[in-house]
């Protein structure tokens, strides 16, 4: 048993945002081999099964890591799994320090499909950022410039700055985060990483843990998070309103249930009452919706045969107000495996997502083509700054993939993922902005991921048999991410 592991847990819990003690607030999207740890920690239960909703705040993580002998009986890769978990949150939990972080990315072509993971957005960003936290409020500034050298100026923007303070049991937050929900590798249905985070205040839990009431207790483990934000970008309908509220709950041993509701509301154009607008819920020929809205359930189950750890998983997305019938709903579907390999184990994915959304929640080849991420009252629909707000290829697109990670003893984590996108449709008459005409692209990506004293290199590799329109033919790309901190 390597004592370094109680070490590293000691630093941990000592640095909570619980009691009279620190931390910093989340585990940020981004990260797939944390995430992958996360998930391996749960299904062994040694976490709960709150893992589809991100940021993930540190306090619901470290608590329930303490328990040295729970570990000690577990497999080596799970002992490996906490071991990294642990010291990545002693890496980031600092109180009353300024802690910094500078980021670069460049490429020759940046990827068109946007997961977990995702690299760079243009073909050149840097970011510095700088961090205090003491023992209720954190503050991160930053300031990003990117550029896809085509002669415009190069672009500022504060992404991924915040201020966070602990009021109870929760965080209030404002300022820029970037957010994961479900439990998707490759996409995320109605709110992603895929476009840059807007401006937002939101609340969320700190603590997972269940309710302690009787009536309540069968829920088990829960997050909520509800947040408003401002899509302050170039759009018909200027100065729209964007809300999210997400809650995920845990009611049986690897079973995790998510619902979600987005909103898009008010802006030129529109009536502007928010509250009124939010609990309306109808929308027929005779009384059409006044905002914008999406439905998102999502179910996860995690379990184990034998010794191998595996996930199945779905999301659904609904356009309309029926869950069930008339619910213009777009699909995902996934499965994963953990196979051991030595100390560590190999993470083996296959996920689909389809955006031609079913009339009816699965009535499959009966369907509404263009209805995802469009809307007839606000002409920009669910996007910010050009960018999908879920589903990396917008409206109307289908995308099969195939992923297998793995991380070996120096924690270099290796990662190969195969596409087949159908991008858009024939019969798509609104808008997709990914590409200008229907196209079906394969790529393939391998990636490596290499962990240094203080420092993060990504490595990049692609090669694709076309290009969404008007760009045309195959195409490879390099790309290369350094992240250093100070």
């Amino acid at each position: 048993m390597d004592i370094n592991i109680w070490r590293v847990a000691a630093g941990c819990m000592l640095a909570l945002w619980i009691g009279s003690a620190a931390a910093s607030p989340w585990a940020e999207v981004g990260d797939s081999q944390l995430r992958s740890d996360i998930q391996v920690l749960a299904t062994a239960g040694l976490l709960d099964d709150i893992t589809t909703h991100w940021p993930i705040p540190w306090a619901s993580l470290c608590t329930r890591l303490r328990d040295e002998n729970a570990i000690a009986t577990q497999p080596s890769y799970v002992r490996e799994a906490a071991r990294r978990v642990l010291a990545f949150a002693k890496t980031q939990m600092h109180r009353d320090t300024l802690s910094g972080q500078a980021t670069f990315d460049v490429t020759n072509d940046p990827n068109v499909v946007r997961g977990f993971d995702g690299m760079g957005r243009n073909k050149a960003e840097s970011q510095v950022s700088l961090e205090y936290m003491d023992s209720d409020t954190a503050l991160r500034l930053s300031i990003g410039a990117y550029s896809d050298f085509t002669g415009r100026s190069t672009k500022y923007d504060p992404d991924g700055s915040y201020i966070a303070q602990r009021l109870g049991g929760a965080v209030v937050y404002a300022g820029y985060l970037t957010h994961w929900w479900g439990p998707g590798w490759i996409s995320a249905l109605s709110l992603s990483n895929n476009a840059r985070p807007f401006p937002q205040v939101g609340i969320e839990r700190l603590d997972t843990s269940a309710f302690r009431s009787s009536w309540l207790r069968w829920i088990g483990s829960w997050q909520a998070e509800f947040l408003v934000g401002w899509l302050n970008d170039k759009r018909v309908a200027t100065n729209t309103l964007y809300n999210g509220l997400r809650v995920t709950f845990n009611p049986a041993p690897g079973l995790q249930i998510g619902l979600a509701r987005t909103e898009e509301f008010c802006g030129e154009g529109h009536p502007c009452q928010p509250l009124a607008e939010y609990f309306e819920f109808t929308n027929q020929d005779n009384h059409v919706n006044r905002t914008n809205d999406e439905g998102v359930i999502d179910v996860h189950y995690t379990n184990t045969i034998g010794t191998w750890p595996f996930e199945i998983y779905t999301q659904e997305m609904n356009e309309d107000s029926n869950p069930i019938i008339h619910s213009v709903t777009s699909h995902l579907f996934g499965a994963s495996t953990w196979i051991p390999l030595g100390l560590n184990s190999m993470r083996l994915t296959a996920e689909y997502t389809d955006s031609v959304p079913t009339i009816d929640i699965f009535s499959f080849g009966d369907v509404d083509h263009g209805a995802a991420y469009n809307n007839s009252g606000y002409i920009d629909g669910m996007r910010y700054r050009g960018r999908t707000l879920g589903f990396s290829l917008d409206s109307d697109s289908r995308l099969l993939s195939l992923q297998a990670s793995w991380v070996d003893a120096h924690d270099w984590t290796c990662e190969a993922t195969l596409h087949h996108a159908t991008i858009s449709d024939s019969l798509n008459r609104a808008v997709n902005v990914v590409t200008t005409a229907p196209v079906i692209v394969n790529l393939a990506e391998a990636r490596v991921t290499i962990p240094l004293r203080g420092v993060k290199l990504d490595i990049a590799a692609r090669v694709q048999d076309d290009q969404p329109r008007p760009a045309r033919g195959a195409t490879g790309a390099i790309e290369a991410g350094l992240t250093v901190n100070f």
